[in-house]
């Protein structure tokens, strides 16, 4: 049978088509999504160069709130996000219907009391002014926080996904708590008395965690974790992160950098 220079041609791209096909089928891409804070600097230093040796390639991702970075999630645009505890995962799920899961906890920087105007936690003045969180989850954790002090007490049948001021039984000092953005919890700070801020806010703002009046009592409800669609949980990618976090790689890269001092650590470090 006789091939025209034309038809070998054909066959020739055909071929290098289907060679492309399969070099694309076979590169593996992780695309990760994250809100302002400390994890996206510790999956790329900590995580990240271990699952590239895997043979993976990472793409970055930046939200500016945690209702967007979930749905892209759940969508697909993305295949995991690592922003937020399991307890405001489940609130956003209930509020968007979808069924996105955590897979493994991470390095998460504690909330803590802080303050522009004094350095010593003192007794606060009738009318002192506290600047909170405005999601329910995180409210309730400044909210236990401030009682752990003395200057509140709430139900303790409280629910951390439902929690609103509501929920507090006493507030002997009269304390205004003011709920904000907690993206905007830092630079209202000169404008309250204290602030309740979450620690990846704090830390990406270069406030120090050893700057706190206050921190939080570690829980894990509240320490972070990657998060994935319910239906990728048992996917390939989702194991390999999971063995990145837990390799030992990622605990040197966390226990030798003193930035990382004061945080809450997941279980797989004790």
């Amino acid at each position: 049978m006789r091939i025209s220079f034309k038809g070998t041609w054909y066959l020739m791209a055909a071929a290098a088509t289907l060679i492309s096909t399969a070099h694309a089928a076979e590169e593996k891409v992780i695309r990760i999504g994250f809100n302002p804070g400390p994890y996206k600097e510790q999956f790329e230093k900590g995580v990240a160069p271990w699952l590239i040796k895997q043979g993976y390639k990472i793409e970055y991702k930046d939200f500016s709130d945690g209702i967007q970075v979930n749905d892209a999630v759940h969508r697909g645009t993305i295949d995991a996000n690592i922003m937020q505890h399991p307890v405001y995962l489940k609130s956003v799920n209930d509020r968007l219907g979808i069924d996105n899961v955590g897979i493994v906890q991470v390095p998460t920087p504690p909330m803590g009391l802080y303050s522009e105007r004094v350095r010593q936690l003192p007794t606060p003045a009738p009318g002192t002014t506290v600047s909170v969180p405005n999601q329910p989850s995180n409210e309730y954790r400044a909210a236990l926080l401030l009682q752990s002090i003395g200057w509140l007490k709430i139900n303790p049948d409280s629910d951390a996904a439902t929690f609103s001021q509501k929920n507090i039984s006493e507030n002997p000092y009269k304390i205004v708590l003011k709920e904000m953005d907690n993206a905007q919890q830092v630079r209202a700070l000169p404008d309250v008395d204290f602030g309740v801020i979450q620690g990846n806010f704090a830390v990406s703002s270069g406030i120090k965690l050893s700057s706190a009046l206050k921190l939080e009592a570690p829980t894990s409800q509240f320490i972070n974790v990657v998060t994935v669609a319910g239906k990728n949980k048992q996917a390939a990618f989702a194991r390999d992160i999971i063995a990145g976090y837990h390799s030992a790689e990622f605990r040197q890269y966390i226990v030798s950098d003193p930035q990382y001092s004061g945080y809450l650590l997941p279980d797989y470090f004790k």
